[in-house]
């Protein structure tokens, strides 16, 4: 068995002792098998694999060519003419292995002391949806016996001769089809686990490229690959096309949709669609001009919703690549919504009309389903707040009333609403609300918002303010008059 099909990549960087600002590279002995864990140098899946099996030194200064750093990157080597004009076109790599059959379980046995389980799970079903959008793969997590693949969060030496290093080391690594540990993916419990935030280590990513090993990819010398030997922080995560290319090579294309679901209502002739509204405009509106339909704090994320379209703040920045049409997150969304929010479970409801969706992260989970179910009858609501330092608050809003939403009986505390004026200094009727992190809650009605202090129960001086200025940096019209 070659040393390079034993076990997948090792993610990771570390920083050693030495001058100030200097950066040193650590380069791994192999164990008994030949493989080797990798540790951390800026942001490589991989820490260098020297070309020789001869053990390498314990530590070398990274090379610097005058023109600057080189980037670190992963040091399993590349295919003989990887970089040919010949072989541009294909450039993913194979293990050498495949699994056999197409439905696959997976098991998690144990959890990153950060991440509540839920949110692991969640993330899991994700990275491994990456994989089965594009194949006939499909992922059951199973919660006993042997899974086909198993996820473990691990510390030190764990079992299988690469063992993990504490916190700032060694990352995560995974075993390749056909292997003596075929299916088995573990991460360093010590790490400090994230989702969505670069600030940590991002699970999505991490766990999504190491998926790619578990089912057989090796690295690609494809730029901005999921399957790069380099490690980047990027959302929305998703394939590249030569990511695609490889998992088709072992596995082929997704099988065809069934023919008996009934057609989406309004596609244009000779046009596949499954979206349930018409299809979207191709522009989209001006976030500065615009008067939004909803908005909703999801995975900690501010998401703004308008005509089919959704823009997403990360630390008060639009994020590149938006505004995009909301159905690249929630396929079969409808547009427009009317309100959206995420519940405690991470659980994302849309509204439109006099129906609800339920999504579990990106995957639909329920609806389209009646607002009567909800304890709801009458007019669509405008708006849904999530509140509380719990965040297990929820109320409804229609014109100038609310109620209290409970969704663990997935029922209004009562049919009949109270008024909106309990909410002192908003105005009666509002097209979006939602929470930032400090507590605060916010009224959008047009182009306007209203801040509300938790504390003294009341909307602050100062306000309504315009949406764009403040948060899609717009410029501000001189002599403005709200």
């Amino acid at each position: 068995m070659s040393p390079l099909s034993a076990a997948a990549c090792v993610l990771g960087w570390k920083l050693t002792q030495g001058p100030p600002l200097s950066l040193r590279v650590l380069s791994p002995v192999q164990d008994a098998h030949g493989r080797r864990p990798v540790t951390r140098g800026p942001q490589p899946r991989d820490a260098p694999l020297p070309s020789s099996l001869v053990p390498a030194p314990a530590t070398q200064e990274a090379p610097r060519p005058a023109s600057g750093p080189r980037p670190p990157r992963c040091g399993v080597p590349d295919p003989p003419d990887g970089l040919s004009a010949r072989n541009r076109q294909k450039r993913f790599v194979l293990s050498g292995g495949r699994w056999e059959k197409t439905d696959l379980t997976y098991r998690v046995l144990r959890f990153p002391w950060q991440l509540v389980q839920e949110q692991v799970r969640q993330t899991l079903a994700e990275a491994l949806q990456v994989w089965s959008e594009v194949t006939p793969l499909t992922f059951t997590e199973v919660h006993e016996g042997r899974a086909d693949i198993m996820i473990d969060f691990t510390r030190y030496w764990h079992g299988d001769n690469l063992p993990f290093d504490g916190p700032g080391g060694i990352l995560a690594h995974a075993f390749f089809p056909k292997t003596h540990r075929e299916g088995d993916v573990h991460f360093d419990y010590d790490e400090t686990w994230t989702v969505g935030d670069n600030q940590g280590t991002d699970l999505l990513q991490v766990a999504a490229h190491e998926f790619g090993h578990v089912l057989g990819l090796q690295h690609t010398t494809a730029a901005k690959a999921l399957m790069s030997p380099f490690y980047t922080f990027r959302y929305p995560l998703s394939l590249s096309p030569d990511d695609r290319r490889g998992i088709q090579h072992l596995y082929g294309q997704p099988r065809p949709a069934p023919t008996s679901r009934a057609p989406a209502p309004g596609p244009r002739a000779g046009m596949d669609t499954n979206e349930i509204a018409p299809l979207e405009p191709e522009a989209p509106p001006d976030a500065c001009e615009a008067s939004f339909d909803a908005v909703s704090t999801i995975r900690g994320e501010l998401f703004f919703f308008k005509a089919g379209f959704v823009w997403r703040l990360r630390g008060g920045r639009l994020q590149p690549g938006y505004p995009a049409l909301a159905s690249r997150h929630w396929q079969g969304l409808p547009s427009p919504v009317d309100a959206a929010f995420e519940d405690a479970q991470g659980h994302i409801w849309f509204f439109q009309g006099a129906q609800y969706w339920v999504y579990d992260g990106e995957k639909p989970v329920l609806g389209p389903a009646p607002l009567s179910e909800l304890g709801l009858v009458g007019s669509p609501i405008h708006a849904a707040l999530v509140w509380g330092p719990e965040k297990n608050k929820i109320y409804f809003f229609r014109g100038g009333d609310y109620w209290r939403f409970h969704p663990s009986s997935r029922r209004v505390d009562s049919p009949v609403p109270r008024r909106a004026t309990d909410w002192r200094g908003v105005p009666s009727e509002i097209d979006a609300a939602f929470q930032d992190a400090d507590g605060y809650a916010y009224f959008l009605r047009g182009r306007l918002y209203w801040k509300f202090d938790p504390v003294k129960v009341k909307a602050l001086e100062g306000f309504p303010r315009r949406v764009g200025p403040d948060f899609f940096g717009c410029a501000e019209a001189a002599n403005t008059f709200l």
